[in-house]
């Protein structure tokens, strides 16, 4: 049987979700921290991700499906590169201030984290468990763990192909204004 791109798309998507499932992480990598307990500029503290997996589609350079009551379109001109990660969250964590060279798909699966956005820093984006969160990839965001409670979330990077896992990060500064709304 052969294999069409949204067949692929629809393959990885069912297979973050069974992933998503499981308990024990099949590797984790502990991110930079800072001495301070609120985020100030670009390092995070108490957030941990656990890569899941990573594909680049070469010839995917357009999927479309329309349906009556439903349309989604998907261009990739140039391939695409597919990384899913998950992230822990410990209460009162944070990722600190970045950006990502494409589209992140956020799905909060455990918990509530809530997201500031650099281009409006004071206005929460608080996403529970069963919620999801799009991140663009061009003005920057901060992930907080505000509740009290652990967290989690799935991580799906759409970026160019060829791209590493340690490319998908970008940290930036504090954008202006944001330290007036913590």
């Amino acid at each position: 049987m052969r294999t069409t791109p949204s067949t692929s798309a629809l393959r990885v998507a069912c297979a973050t979700l069974l992933i998503a499932a499981c308990d024990a992480p099949s590797r984790s990598v502990e991110p930079p921290k800072t001495a301070a307990s609120q985020p100030s500029q670009t390092l995070g503290q108490g957030s941990t991700p656990t890569f899941i997996g990573q594909a680049t589609y070469q010839d995917m350079d357009k999927v479309k499906r329309v349906t009556p009551d439903w349309h989604v379109e998907l261009k990739a001109k140039g391939g695409l590169e597919v990384v899913v990660r998950s992230f822990a969250y410990a209460a009162g964590s944070f990722t600190g201030w970045h950006k990502h060279p494409g589209p992140v798909l956020i799905q909060v699966v455990e918990g509530t984290v809530t997201f500031f956005e650099a281009n409006d820093p004071c206005t929460p984006i608080v996403v529970s468990a069963g919620q999801g969160y799009l991140d663009d990839g061009v003005h920057g965001h901060i992930g907080r763990n505000l509740s009290g409670a652990p967290a989690k979330d799935i991580t799906i990077y759409l970026a160019p192909p060829g791209t590493q896992v340690p490319q998908l990060r970008i940290d930036m500064p504090e954008p202006p204004g944001a330290a007036a709304c913590t």
